[in-house]
């Protein structure tokens, strides 16, 4: 069993404040793998202390030398990745293949990229006599989710760094495991002291002091609506600046074409990557209403063949990360059945042979209308809805009505068409045909949040631009 019962705090793995743990759940096995120590406001306070204390070097470090750096923790990343993988597994039960796969893979490919921008991106632009001047904000309050814990904790500490911030991270106490690894990835690495911090705990006791505190400049935060409005609330009395990427219930629209049925088998197939637990999930699949039949036995046929199991094993699919996310989809799911929905596959209780985990059957849903409440409400499991359509138009206004608008999606085998019903999707990215680029911006419309994460994009949220007016000789202007 792990016990990691030290902060990283001012380059040393330090004793918190209090002796307060909390235990760690393998969602496969419903037993106890981990014990952790459990941060208090005291702890905060030491943690944005040491970033208030290295701000004024990093923050004047050039971009060669923060490069040089973040080149530094490439190196170790890679030497741990298979540590970050089982981290993974252990914690919030991905698949083998994913951890070891996609779930790592994207810390690595957000870290490249992010070294790839910095030896590019212009810190400073003249305009006449006036400089323009990007500066790093100061120091960064980091909250990130349990779900994809490394592609979150990438797109946040690795932006931070590479414009000269420092920063407090606080992983989800659900999976605490990799933020662990990771500080040790940063330390090996050479990340000098209090640039990072690292405090584990749950929201009260850390993400709530963190939010509130007057020397934190900024929160940026990854995880459900309903926290990051709180989290909005607590930053506002110090009007810290405030960056969210939240819920969604994300559109993907099939187009009635040659490649429909094709389409729509890869719709369900992503939809129930990652047990389900993706924000970005396309979760609705909009179908012409003419061929919804058509549409239901390429589902049933698709979700069939999704396995589920131990996630050490050759499975598709492992658990979901706890007992309370499994009885929220239990519920939703029943919730489904009960309002008339098409059960197309799937259903309540656990998939046949599994007796013990958070395992959850592959569902589908058919013949949903949008003012069903799993047509509306983020499931957050391997659940998908599809509704009927009876014009592109008609497809158009379904996918907007949300409150959410992270993400869409438009599959058709005519680019043009897809383009253009791309263009009129109202979210914060839309992939035509499973598009992917780590230099997309990523992050929401509405209740899906501000900000925008990925590439250079990810960058700006972390600087102030500051206008030195005079700087030029006065003949320049």
């Amino acid at each position: 069993m792990r016990e990691y019962l030290k902060f990283y705090i001012g380059g040393r793995w330090i004793d918190p404040a209090q002796s307060q743990t909390f235990d760690v759940v393998n969602p496969a096995t419903e037993e106890v793998c981990g014990k952790v120590a459990a941060g208090s406001a005291a702890d905060v306070d030491k943690a944005v202390a040491a970033a208030r204390g290295a701000f004024a070097g990093w923050s004047t470090t050039s971009a060669e030398e923060r490069a040089e750096v973040l080149q530094n923790v490439l190196d170790v990343y890679q030497k741990r990745a298979g540590d970050l993988a089982a981290a993974l597994t252990e914690e919030m039960g991905a698949p083998a293949a994913l951890a070891n796969g996609f779930q790592v893979g994207l810390g690595a490919g957000h870290l490249t990229t992010a070294i790839a921008v910095l030896k590019d991106f212009s810190f400073e632009e003249q305009r006449g006599a006036t400089l323009v001047v990007k500066e790093p904000i100061g120091v960064c309050g980091l909250i990130t989710p349990w779900n994809w814990p490394m592609n979150q904790i990438a797109v946040k500490v690795f932006p931070a760094l590479a414009t000269g911030c420092t920063m407090v991270l606080k992983p989800s106490e659900r999976s605490p495991f990799t933020g662990q690894v990771f500080a040790e990835i940063l330390d090996a690495a050479g990340v000098p002291a209090g640039v990072f911090n690292l405090v584990q705990g749950d929201g009260p006791g850390v993400g709530v002091p963190l939010s509130v505190h007057p020397d934190v400049d900024m929160i940026s935060f990854t995880g459900s609506t309903r926290a990051g409005i709180d989290i909005a609330r607590n930053a506002a009395p110090s009007v810290k600046r405030v960056t969210q990427e939240l819920g969604g219930k994300s559109p993907n629209i099939v187009l009635d074409d040659e490649d429909f049925a094709e389409n729509v088998g890869k719709g369900v197939a992503t939809m129930m990557g990652n047990s389900g637990q993706t924000c970005s999930a396309p979760s609705r699949m909009l179908v012409p209403s003419a061929r919804m039949e058509e549409a239901i036995a390429v589902a049933r046929d698709t979700a069939a063949g999704v396995t589920v199991g131990d996630p050490h094993g050759d499975f598709a699919l492992g658990p979901v990360v706890s007992l309370s996310q499994f009885d929220k989809i239990q519920a939703l799911i029943r919730q489904g059945i009960d309002e008339g929905a098409t059960l197309v596959a799937g259903g309540t209780g656990r998939p046949d042979g599994l007796e013990k985990g958070y395992y959850v059957k592959p569902t589908v849903f058919a013949e949903v209308t949008n003012d069903m409440t799993i047509a509306r409400e983020e499931i957050f499991g391997p659940v998908l809805t599809i509704l009927g359509y009876d014009s592109v138009d008609h497809a158009v206004e379904i996918a907007n009505d949300t409150e959410y608008g992270l993400s869409g999606y438009v599959a058709g085998a005519d680019l043009d068409k897809a383009r253009v019903v791309a263009r009129r999707i109202r979210a914060g990215y839309v992939a035509i045909n499973d598009g992917f680029d780590f230099n997309c911006p990523f992050g929401g419309y509405k209740k899906s949040g501000n900000g925008r994460e990925w590439g250079e994009f990810g960058f700006h949220d972390y600087l102030e631009i500051k206008g030195i007016l005079g700087y030029a000789p006065d003949e320049a202007s």
